[in-house]
């Protein structure tokens, strides 16, 4: 690869990609200090759920309003602002530890505002990104900010977990640090995006993104595939189950079953950042997703430790390889002035697919079994793969990852 094709030869990505690391950091480690803090003060899983839907439904409900306004203002200054935004709603967390119990529908509430705060930031940062780098180097930007994500998906909760050690309260501060850190470093960016003419607020421009996304085969396919793959193929949930019932290995096999996704996804990231995919890139993705699918199907029947392990570690790889070409699809098939609205679109596509492919899983579970309900979950992947490669076909047929036109 030439220095010409690295992202990091860019001192402007070098920065944002600091600010990326910190705030995924920092939100992992929320992450786990929060859901340790709400079971504490109810002992109700029921609790724990709510806390997902909180922070889901921001999302959800805003991603028309925050993709328009990435698309009107300085993203910049939109994601400097989220996070210092959720920098505040850390030091809540602080206090809401110290009060203990009676605080319980604060966290709730602050959990709400962090939900809203990276409803805007994360369509912001994303359609930043694709402006710091030359055209030839973004399938390099999109590898290493991924990884920087899963990496820090491995890191966060341990850390978290081990700072827990000395109160809640520690890790929301080191946290909020890391959220003003991420603020400061996107404030250090030089880059700075020609001015364009804003569309007016209103409801037509709003929907400009998912309008733009029907009109795009090739987008809507990409998105739409991850979307079903991910809705039915959400073994993840259940690998407590699995941890404990199945493979018998106890809590220390969880952790390390849950890691093994990651660890997959961070190698291949790594690999497809020195040799990223050029030709056949439609294929490519239809091949990763039914290995994906069929990775799905052996953990679902495996009783052995080694052999879901492996089965996980596959799965984290070639999902990495469907991401890697979907957002690199998204992000160089859309104009500058929409990518705001498209990745807020994209945002709540993948989101859900996360939040009801696990809601999917526990519900096939109850009633079918676990074993069953992974099982035909990988079934339904492959048939996904196979329904889409005939309805997309401008998805299945494309070549070069980065098209002459884009």
């Amino acid at each position: 690869m030439t220095s010409k094709a690295s992202a990091f030869a860019s001192r402007d990505y070098r920065v944002f990609f600091t600010s990326r690391v910190l705030s995924a950091l920092g939100h992992q480690m929320e992450v786990v200090a929060l859901g340790w803090l709400v079971y504490e003060m109810t002992g109700s899983a029921f609790a724990l759920g709510l806390i997902g839907l909180a922070s889901f439904l921001p999302v959800l409900t805003m991603s028309l309003i925050s993709g328009h306004v990435a698309d009107r203002f300085d993203r910049r200054w939109i994601g400097i602002l989220c996070y210092g935004l959720i920098a505040i709603g850390s030091a809540g967390l602080i206090a809401c530890a110290i009060i203990g119990k009676p605080a319980l529908y604060a966290v709730y509430g602050i959990t709400i505002l962090l939900g809203f705060a990276r409803s805007f930031s994360n369509p912001a940062t994303q359609a930043l990104m694709p402006t710091l780098v030359p055209r030839e180097a973004l399938p390099n930007a999109i590898s290493w900010s991924t990884s920087a994500w899963q990496s820090a998906s491995i890191v966060g909760p341990a850390l978290g977990g081990i700072l827990y050690i000395f109160g809640p309260g520690t890790v929301f501060g080191i946290a909020g640090l890391m959220f003003i850190g991420s603020a400061f470093s996107l404030y250090a960016i030089h880059t700075r995006p020609d001015p364009q003419k804003r569309e007016p607020a209103t409801l037509e421009a709003a929907l400009a993104g998912i309008r733009f996304m029907r009109e795009k085969p090739v987008i809507l396919g990409a998105i739409s595939l991850d979307l079903f793959a991910v809705l039915l193929g959400g073994a993840s949930a259940l690998l407590p189950v699995y941890a404990h019932d199945i493979l018998m290995t106890g809590p220390w096999g969880l952790g390390v079953l849950r890691s093994a996704i990651s660890v997959g996804a961070i190698l291949m990231a790594i690999l497809l950042a020195r040799f990223p995919v050029n030709r056949n890139s439609g294929r490519i993705m239809l091949i990763s997703v039914a290995v994906f699918g069929v990775t799905i199907i052996v953990f679902g029947v495996s009783t052995n430790f080694w052999l879901s392990l492996a089965a996980l570690l596959v799965m984290g790889a070639s999902d990495m390889i469907s991401v890697y070409i979907r957002q690199t699809l998204v992000q160089s098939e859309t104009p500058d002035a929409m990518r705001g609205r498209v990745s807020a679109v994209s945002t709540v596509f993948i989101g859900a697919s996360n939040e009801l492919g696990e809601f999917e899983s526990g519900m096939m579970a109850a009633a079918l079994g676990t074993v069953p309900s992974v099982v035909i979950g990988g079934i339904g992947t492959l048939i996904v793969v196979a329904l889409w490669a005939k309805f997309f076909p401008s998805l299945r047929e494309r070549d070069r990852l980065l098209s002459e036109h884009a």
